[in-house]
């Protein structure tokens, strides 16, 4: 085995360009050539991490199995690659100088005058090499978070500058991915902006091997040649990324554009087979050509931001791939839900998801949705606060508890049904100090959950601080709302099912977090699957 390899991609004009995509489906590319691949995400942000920033800032924050709260693009990588990521793919400035600062601290710098350069950028390539060093890698893609300019993106480019001096040319690559805009006035496509942004790259010692365009309209041949021209390099490395109709068709239009040839090439990687994109064109072919529809909706409080909740979007476009069926997810906020309105907001939903959330705004919201969806026989999701949401529901309208709430809304409830888990109680501060990553569960036998993994034992991630209050279990088992999943470490309930419905599961972990294109998440294919079968039975109601 040669030495790692490392692809840098960086992002000019404007952010949100797909960086994340393109660089997980080159990664998924490389994957299918036989080489073994992973990718990291540098984040400019001052945050250790994202686990305490609010979704509308930043999206939803992605949790791998390790127990890191990471970027969402970590997300992508894993549904692309299907494999898992962990701490050291993703980091953030606030980690590099949280760490420069406590060697300072200890002495580590011998009484040196601690530096953006070189002490900062030396720990962001030691960051950088880290996954490098463990030589399981062929190929380590970084990408690096804003746009080039940035100030905050600075010692990030500065650092893969002098990586690439300090590594060699045949072993790092750069992808500069830019914007070319359609003016539909005049019918243009402008290269302008791409220019600027390369030129800026280069006055931070950067040359591009790569440009990849993102489009709206396909490049002819005088528009890549004079890109090329422009931006000094070779007309083949001008790559053309047309908006597509899914994120899965990327890697297809990376493929067709010869990206991986190039990379391969200008790495002088060794190869040992071609890529079988097959299976892959199958997903995709069963997303862009679905033969029925349902709708789901989607209860949280972050709606206005689609990013809040990516996982569980493209976990349940994971799920309608499998049976042709497109899921149209409608997103509806939890305060807007009352008593008055809840049949008239959800009743046209074939299924039901209650989001993951923290906090007690649009709580009640969340309850009534839960309760409208036992009691109307929808199949129902609950995912983490989901669960919780469903629990309380319960105890205050079958089995009588009126009062009875989550101690994390109000913590003079007679009724903790939800309470604050045992070794949280000690817990002061709030970055990475919850329950987090993956953990043991045991299934129960004959219930639906245990229908849908097809085992007896699974693995899933947590991101939680408060748990279902065993005090009461008795009570909602005898009532039919039982525990179908347990943590064998600690007794903790993990999953809960309805006996006397068509399908109604809550989750304490977060399934979305485990589902990947060619392998979707058992209880999201489940929960379509009885979302598909509703909806039938609401065709039959409405026409006889």
């Amino acid at each position: 085995m040669g030495p790692t390899k490392y692809i840098f991609i960086t992002g000019g004009v404007t952010s949100s360009l797909g960086k994340g995509i393109v660089s997980s489906s080159l990664a998924m590319l490389l994957q299918e050539r036989g080489l073994s691949v992973t990718i990291q995400k540098l984040d400019p942000y001052i945050n250790v991490d994202p686990g305490t920033l609010n979704p509308y800032e930043h999206g939803e924050c992605y949790v791998t199995e390790d127990g890191a709260e990471t970027d969402l693009d970590l997300g992508h990588y894993e549904r692309f690659l299907g494999i898992a990521t962990s701490q050291a793919n993703n980091v953030t400035t606030g980690r590099i100088y949280q760490s420069v600062i406590n060697k300072e601290r200890r002495g580590d710098y011998l009484g040196k005058t601690v530096q953006v350069i070189p002490h900062i950028t030396d720990e962001i390539k030691r960051r950088i090499m880290l996954l490098g060093k463990s030589r399981k890698y062929d190929v380590v893609l970084t990408e690096i978070g804003g746009t080039v300019g940035d100030i905050e993106s600075l010692p990030y480019i500065e650092a893969v500058r002098q990586l690439k001096f300090e590594l060699g040319p045949t072993n790092t690559l750069f992808i500069h991915l830019t914007l070319v805009p359609y003016l539909s006035a005049t019918g243009e496509l402008k290269t302008k902006p791409t220019q600027h942004s390369v030129k800026v790259l280069l006055e931070n010692g950067i040359q591009p091997d790569i440009l990849v365009l993102r489009a709206e309209k396909n490049l002819n041949r005088d528009i890549r040649k004079k890109v090329a021209l422009f931006c000094n390099v070779e007309y083949e490395a001008v790559v053309e990324s047309v908006d597509v109709s899914t994120i899965y068709e990327v890697p297809l239009l990376m493929q067709k554009e010869k990206l991986d040839e190039l990379a391969i090439r200008k790495l002088a990687l060794t190869v040992t087979r071609k890529p079988d994109l097959g299976p892959w064109t199958e997903v995709v072919n069963r997303l862009k050509n679905p033969e029925k529809t349902i709708q789901v909706g989607l209860i949280g409080k972050y709606v206005e931001l689609p990013d809040s909740y990516k996982s569980i979007m493209e976990s349940l476009s994971h799920a309608g791939a499998t049976y042709k069926c497109k899921v149209k997810v409608n997103c509806f906020h939890s305060e807007d839900i009352t008593g008055d309105n809840a049949s008239g907001i959800l009743g046209e939903q074939h299924g039901i998801i209650v989001a993951p959330g923290f906090g007690d705004r649009g709580i009640e919201g969340k309850i009534l949705a839960t309760g409208y969806a036992r009691k109307e026989n929808v199949p129902f999701l609950g995912i983490c606060l989901g669960l919780q949401c469903a629990v309380v529901e319960f105890a205050r309208n079958v089995l009588g508890y009126a009062k009875a709430h989550s101690t994390e809304m109000n913590r003079m409830t007679p009724y903790p049904v939800i309470d604050l888990m045992e070794d949280q109680k000690s817990v002061t501060e709030k970055g990475g100090t919850m329950r987090l990553g993956a953990y043991p569960c045991n299934i129960r036998e004959g219930t639906k959950v245990h229908e849908a993994y097809g085992k007896n034992f699974i693995r899933e991630r947590h991101r939680h601080r408060y748990e279902f209050n065993n005090y009461y279990l008795k009570d909602f088992e005898k009532n039919g709302f039982i525990a179908s999943g347990i943590n064998p470490e600690g007794n903790l309930v993990e999953i809960m099912e309805m006996k006397d419905h068509p399908w109604f599961v809550g989750v304490q972990f977060h399934p979305e977090y485990s589902s990947t294109v060619m392998k979707p998440h058992p209880l999201f294919i489940d929960f379509v699957k009885a979302s598909m079968d509703a909806s039938v039975v609401k065709k039959d109601h409405y026409y006889g």
